[in-house]
């Protein structure tokens, strides 16, 4: 008898933990949710401040529809977007304005960049989120 309620409470504490690790995954997802400005790219040799003279490339989730849009400092675009725990996805090509831009390579920077994020990370004020491709933070953003 003692076995059995032995067994059944540790069956209760099982189901009970799964439920609370489901609802944290969520809300990491969820904090990924809403408008990023960013203020860290790799790569480039040009400064940050010369790359983005007039307007920071931004960033705009949303995981209930799966999609992602923004401005990379000169043309606005938007894409399909996948994300499951901490991994990311922009998936498919991303559509974009066509204006003319005369701020340089900057825009041509943020969207290659971003199109090899793998994973992100996010703070746990919720205020910085760092984009990752493989294990290289390649972008981060603060909370708009």
């Amino acid at each position: 008898m003692i076995k059995n309620i032995f067994i059944l409470i540790l069956f209760s504490f099982l189901l009970t933990s799964c439920n609370v690790f489901k609802c944290k995954k969520k809300d990491a997802v969820s904090k990924l949710e809403g408008a990023w400005e960013l203020t860290y790219i790799t790569g480039p040799r040009i400064a940050f401040e010369g790359l983005y003279p007039n307007k920071k490339p931004n960033i705009n989730f949303n995981t209930k529809e799966n999609v992602v849009s923004g401005n990379n400092s000169c043309n606005s675009y938007t894409g399909k977007l996948e994300v499951k725990e901490n991994k990311i996805d922009f998936t498919g090509p991303m559509v974009s304005t066509k204006m003319m831009c005369l701020d340089g390579q900057g825009e041509q920077v943020f969207m290659n960049t971003l199109s090899k994020v793998t994973s992100y990370t996010i703070s746990d004020d919720g205020k910085t989120l760092n984009l990752i491709s493989g294990d290289i933070e390649t972008m981060r953003f603060n909370k708009k």
